[in-house]
Parts: C-alpha cells; structure tokens; sequence
C-alpha cells in the first residue's frame, strides 16, 4: 500500500518514524520548512532523507505543484497527521482510499483548533484520538478509528500530549493491516454531537487574577511545554507561568492579585476564588508580599 505522508509537527514526526519502524511503503513526504502557525513545528525532510524518502516543501499543499508532486507518487492513501490548512477537494480525491486525517478529541465533539490546549483550559477529564477520512469540512468525515484517553488533575500540555501520541501509534499499528486489505470500517459521524472549538489567540493566554484559581490553574496547564505558556504582565513586562498548584486556604476577603506569601515552592497570589501559588515562571518573579499584580 503506497503511502503520501502529509505533516509537519511533532506528531506528524512520531508518526513517520512508528510507519518507518512497521515498513510501511512511504513513497513521498510533504512537510513545511518553518510555521508561524504550529509552536511544535518540526520539519520532516531530515527524517525522509534518512530513509531515502522523497520530500516536497508544500507551502500551498493545495497548489498544482503539490497536487502534481503526490500524484506522481500514485498513492493508494494519503495520510495528514498534523497540518494547519484544510485539505481542498482536488486532493482529497487523489487517492483511492482517499485522505486520513488524525484530531485529537472525541469526534465529533470537539472539532477545531488547539484541541488539547481546549481540554485542558476548560477541565475536561477525558478527551480522545481520532483518526478519520478527510473531507472539505473541518474533522467533519467518517471515523477510521477512535481511543478515548483520560485526563488527571496532574496533566498538562506535554503529559497530554503524550498519552494522545502513545494512543494515536497504537492505532496506527492496528488500522494499517485493515487499510491494506480492505477490512477496516467507516463511521459516520453524528452532526447533532458536533461543536467547533474556536481558534485561540495570543490574549487567551492573559492571566486575569480575577479568574478562579482553578481556572488559572487550568490555563496553565494547557499553554505550558510545548506550547506558548500562560502570562501576565508587570510594570509592563511579561512573565510567563510553566507551573502552578492550587493552594489551600485563601481566605475570600483578600482583593485578586494580591501577593499573600512567598513560599518556599513560589509566590502566592490570591484569585477571584481561592488562591495559586506560582511554582515555574520565565523569568524568576519574586513579588513583595502584599503587593498587587
């Protein structure tokens, strides 16, 4: 089964090394050089030259240069793991199996962006990996496969990820056999379970101490390694936050931002509701207590 692999994220990498190490017939990767739009960007033509795999830059992964590229692979599938531009109807259809795509979360619920990054934000205790066929809605086609996945209160961004990443090879490993000889199983999806999470912005990532301090707690979570990380400014100067835990016993007649002590793991700071204490932040902050953030 001849495969066009499409990705340019860390996922998109473990993906190609997992098909590589199954001897999956990998006739030509497509991957992007740099992104503004991916933080774990990572470029494939490294890996593909190591395995002697032929390798396209597709800026415009839907232009005729890219579209003659993959069709001169005559590919029997094409898979898209990890690309941040939707997939046109062209090619879509250049392949006889057609496109696999992969979304983090329990389709059709939750389609959209930054699916981790919104599981965590919002305090969901599961999510799921989802491997579908492309079409030109956004994670909208048939199911190939789906593993749902729990999230603990001690996940974050990079744990997340790689229990999504762990689950999503396995899957991998299961439906490439099915793939090859026709036994796998399409699943439509239930458009009355659909939502669309939307694209997130640099100002999502704002701290406002008036927050509840799980909220923050959360926000943290989500934004933390490999992404962008949470902040807050002070005296006009952006301090990023890695790491927090909830602390016990705030009380609740103490104003937001108010520094109530330094501890010996950081400060802690009181929010609209209870209070966080700030383990990891880029630069090291040390506030006085009692000051206001």
């Amino acid at each position: 089964m001849r495969i066009v692999f499409i990705g340019t994220v860390e996922f998109s990498l473990r993906a190609l090394e997992r098909l590589v190490a199954l001897d999956a017939e990998i006739v030509g990767v497509c991957t992007l050089q740099e992104s503004k739009f991916n933080a774990d960007h990572v470029d494939l033509s490294r890996v593909s030259a190591a395995h002697g795999i032929p390798c396209f830059y597709a800026d415009d992964i839907n232009s005729t240069a890219a579209l003659s590229w993959i069709q001169s692979k005559a590919p029997d599938v094409i898979f898209c793991f990890g690309w941040s531009r939707l997939l046109k109807q062209d090619l879509l259809g250049l392949a006889p199996l057609g496109v696999i795509g992969f979304h983090p979360a329990a389709l059709p619920s939750n389609r959209g962006r930054h699916p981790l990054i919104w599981s965590l934000v919002l305090g969901l205790d599961k999510t799921a990996s989802t491997f579908f066929f492309m079409d030109v809605g956004a994670d909208s086609g048939d199911i190939l496969s789906q593993r749902e996945i729990q999230i603990v209160d001690q996940d974050d961004a990079l744990t997340l990820y790689e229990k999504v990443t762990q689950t999503a090879l396995a899957q991998i490993e299961a439906f490439l056999p099915q793939l090859a000889t026709g036994t796998f199983q399409r699943i439509k999806q239930n458009e009355q379970h659909a939502n669309t999470w939307r694209k997130r912005g640099r100002a999502d990532g704002i701290i406002d101490w008036r927050m509840s301090a799980q909220s923050i707690h959360n926000l943290v979570r989500g934004l933390t390694t490999p992404y962008i990380g949470a902040h807050f400014l002070v005296d006009g100067k952006e301090i990023k936050v890695w790491k927090t835990a909830i602390h016990k016993d705030a009380a609740n007649n103490i104003e937001p931002g108010k520094v109530l002590l330094q501890s010996s793991t950081g400060p802690v700071v009181k929010c609209g509701e209870g209070a966080i204490c700030l383990l990891v932040t880029e630069p090291a902050f040390e506030p006085s207590v009692g000051s206001y953030l």
